[in-house]
């Protein structure tokens, strides 16, 4: 009796046709982070020889970079191991009372010495039956256990990953805006960049009061020469987008109020930089209309890239910057590590909570973006 009620909890505790939790290596929030922070290692190190590099602006640039994508690795495994942490610990929880059940049993079992296990009130036969009974429950009492252990384990290095997160991130937090301040200052102090023969500023000045709407402003700034248009077209379907990011609408698609936009959303992270896709000269950079700060890059004759929605510009009008220049700051405020901790306790991963508004036009007319860049949607 004892045999069979020991065996039906075992197959009770287990999970039938189910890989444990531990097995999915690919989706290890621990080894995750562990690459994350080593990015983050990486990062602060660049900062430390950014000063010193030949372009300050671009050694920045990459830096900071490294920074936000070793932050989004970093916070995608904190939610990770949230998750996970929650999930072993109910799966613990649930077990309780049939593990308990479990050692009730077994220690009915009392141990006996040597002799005594020989014995039995039966005869020979029960003394069989009886070490019988024990070689077949003696395995999958250690199974169950192995699996018990590397549950409390994962459990443990989890809690672990959480403990040692708040270092980790107060300074990559730290070395991020170090980096954003000296980057803001490198391209303050930049003089070596071409500029291109355009309109006087008197006249963009007059263009901006009297321009009612996007596409008129877009119309007045737009040139007949073709430089660059062979290239450019090339790179269709190719471009990354000017910012980290997701695509939260898509061209002419209606936001909660009905208004449609020939362009696309991206929601960002707060202070997340923006840069240029592309080689492009800077026709417009400031506030403009309703949109808040805007950059209106031409990365060839007769194209627009639009970037609304910006806290911050960098460059002037008429500078022609390179691929991965940055061109501005998202708005918002940065993340503190308590917050950090907390969205990714709740499981809501990362806040971007700032939206980067995208047109592309050719001529004075919007086309749809998403043709243009290799876009990451949710």
């Amino acid at each position: 009796m004892i045999r069979a009620l020991v065996l039906s909890l075992i197959a009770s505790l287990a999970v039938s046709g189910a890989a444990p939790l531990w097995a999915a290596v690919d989706q290890d929030p621990a080894e995750i982070a562990r690459r994350a922070s080593r990015d983050l290692a990486v990062a602060l190190a660049s900062l430390d020889q950014a000063d010193k590099a030949s372009d300050r602006v671009a050694a920045l640039t990459q830096t900071i970079h490294a920074y936000e994508n070793g932050l989004t690795a970093f916070r995608e495994a904190m939610r990770r191991a949230a998750i996970r942490k929650r999930t072993v610990a109910l799966s613990l929880e649930g077990k309780r009372e049939r593990i308990e059940r479990l050692v009730s049993v077994m220690m009915t079992m009392k141990p006996q010495s040597a002799p005594l296990l020989l014995l039995h009130p039966s005869g020979p036969l029960g003394t069989a039956r009886s070490g019988m009974m024990l070689s077949e429950i003696t395995p999958a009492l250690q199974a169950e256990a192995a699996g018990l252990r590397q549950q409390l384990d994962e459990l443990s290095v989890l809690s672990a990953l959480q403990a040692s997160a708040t270092t980790t991130l107060e300074q990559s937090l730290a070395g991020l805006q170090l980096a954003r301040t000296k980057l803001s200052q490198a391209i303050s102090d930049r003089t070596d960049l071409p500029r291109r023969v355009i309109d006087d500023p008197a006249q963009m000045r007059a263009l901006v009061a009297s321009a009612e709407t996007l596409k008129a402003f877009a119309s007045g700034l737009t040139e007949s020469d073709s430089d660059g248009v062979a290239s450019f077209t090339d790179m269709r379907g190719a471009l990354r987008l000017p910012v980290i990011g997701t695509v939260l609408r898509g061209f002419n698609e209606a936001d909660a109020a009905g208004v449609r936009r020939p362009g696309l959303v991206i929601a960002a992270q707060p202070r997340a930089l923006v840069s240029t896709p592309w080689p492009s000269t800077i026709r417009y950079a400031g506030p403009l209309l309703d949109y808040g700060n805007v950059m209106i890059l031409e990365p060839a004759g007769g194209y627009l890239l639009v970037l609304a929605g910006l806290a911050e510009v960098y460059g002037k009008t008429g500078q022609v910057i390179p691929a991965d220049t940055p061109v501005g700051l998202m708005g918002g405020e940065d993340t503190s590590v308590d917050a950090f901790l907390t969205q990714a306790a709740e499981g809501s991963g990362a806040q971007q909570s700032e939206t980067l508004y995208i047109e592309m036009r050719v001529g004075s007319e919007p086309v749809d973006p998403s043709q243009w860049f290799a876009l990451n949607k949710e």
